[in-house]
């Protein structure tokens, strides 16, 4: 069968990083008895299933220290070279999803759903929306998650410049995303520090037309 039809119980939802996903995600998958499906728990699963030869970018990033990684390079190197951003090991994440009992509905989220590589794979367009975040509201999400000096970052030899590295990296992603989903016509929510949890999980529900 082809494979729109094979996922046709799968609700897709994209965004930029601490955009509120996984929060509206989880939210859905409790009101509505689905599965959830978080592409970030599977990320170390899935680059241990590649090769070099099937995901360049990915291999090259596991070889960097933490500084080449999130203080040496550009934001717009970052960008460009990001392995998730190029789509590598998508295809993994299409394997887990055929896996999963067809019978039951499925919410899959994360940033690695790239509108381009998720369009061909809908049997309906509204069962896909991408959240994109302002970032004042990034930067406020980040921070209640976190202590200070906590994360990722703090293991660089400049935690303030990887810091504004990575917000200038999601800021230009999420414009990217925003342009490739208005381009394929795909649905997308702007998402502000004005915007509650509750208001957001409806304009959701409203986009997938549950």
């Amino acid at each position: 069968m082809e494979l729109p039809a094979r996922l046709r119980n799968v609700f897709w939802l994209g965004g930029g990083s601490g955009a509120g996903k996984s929060t509206i995600a989880r939210r859905l998958a409790d009101r509505h008895g689905w599965h959830l499906y978080a592409t970030d728990d599977v990320m170390r699963d899935h680059a241990g299933r590649t090769t070099a030869e099937e995901a360049p970018y990915l291999h090259e990033f596991i070889a960097m220290d933490m500084d080449e990684r999130w203080v040496d390079r550009t934001p717009e190197v970052m960008l460009e070279t990001f392995h998730w951003f190029r789509g590598e090991g998508f295809g993994l994440i299409v394997e887990d999803l055929l896996r999963l009992p067809r019978e039951q509905r499925v919410i899959v989220e994360g940033f690695r759903l790239l509108p381009h590589l998720v369009k061909p794979l809908l049997a309906a367009p509204e069962h896909a929306v991408w959240l994109l975040p302002t970032p004042d509201f990034r930067q406020a999400a980040f921070r209640s998650r976190s202590l200070p000096g906590d994360g990722f970052v703090a293991k660089t030899s400049d935690p303030a410049k990887a810091d504004r590295n990575l917000a200038e990296r999601d800021r230009m992603f999420t414009r990217h995303l925003k342009e490739e989903a208005e381009r394929l016509r795909l649905h997308t929510i702007d998402v502000d520090t004005t915007m509650t949890e509750d208001a957001l999980a409806e304009q959701v529900s409203t986009a997938f037309r549950l």
